[in-house]
């Protein structure tokens, strides 16, 4: 199904999302009906070894929705891009696996997400990794510049998904892998815009 949104709807759409993820960015706790911080990452089965390289304050920005790690391995000495970073523990995470030889690169639109994310990188040894703001529908890197793009829980925030998707295989290398983990809507989509946006903007 391919929605057509009004600037105006964008642009409710956009500011909604901000707003909670203003409120995620100081803590997630309370903002979602699942398990987020430490508990979300040992109950997503995300490495043991992994989250205890991590320092405590970093492990409680955690909100993915699932593990995108367990669709297939990253390998030292690759380029992953992370969308919809928000705290960015997903990227750190791939930074670590790629090694010093590879990068992870974070995107997000919520700005008080991305300096909750550059916190945390100072708060690690991690060297290998940048985050910026960018959208999903306007990735600003080169074709085929990824062997990896991961996204945890972003997917089912963007308007426009085929555009999504379109940029997440144009920016991957042909041989690359689009690893996403997300909520998905069970039953039937609301008929009118209107209503769509009203689940987005609340």
């Amino acid at each position: 199904m391919k929605t057509k949104f009004t600037s105006g709807q964008r642009k409710r759409i956009r500011e909604g999302i901000g707003e909670k993820y203003k409120r995620v960015a100081v803590t997630p706790e309370g903002n979602f009906s699942y398990p987020t911080g430490r508990k979300g990452l040992e109950g997503q089965k995300y490495d043991p070894e992994l989250i205890e390289l991590l320092p405590e304050d970093v492990l409680a920005s955690y909100c993915g929705v699932g593990n995108p790690f367990t669709l297939g391995p990253l390998n030292r000495g690759e380029a992953v891009l992370d969308i919809g970073c928000g705290a960015g523990l997903d990227t750190l995470i791939s930074a670590i696996l790629v090694g010093p030889e590879g990068k992870a690169v974070g995107v997000d639109l919520v700005p008080e997400m991305l300096t909750r994310a550059k916190a945390n990188l100072k708060k690690t040894s991690v060297q290998n990794v940048t985050f910026q703001e960018a959208s999903a529908e306007r990735l600003p890197f080169p074709d085929g510049t990824f062997d990896v793009v991961l996204s945890n829980g972003a997917f089912n925030l963007i308007p426009d998904k085929a555009k999504g998707l379109g940029e997440v295989f144009r920016v991957l290398k042909p041989s690359g892998r689009f690893q996403l983990a997300d909520q998905i809507l069970t039953g039937g989509t609301p008929a009118d815009n209107e209503s769509l946006v009203k689940i987005w903007a609340g």
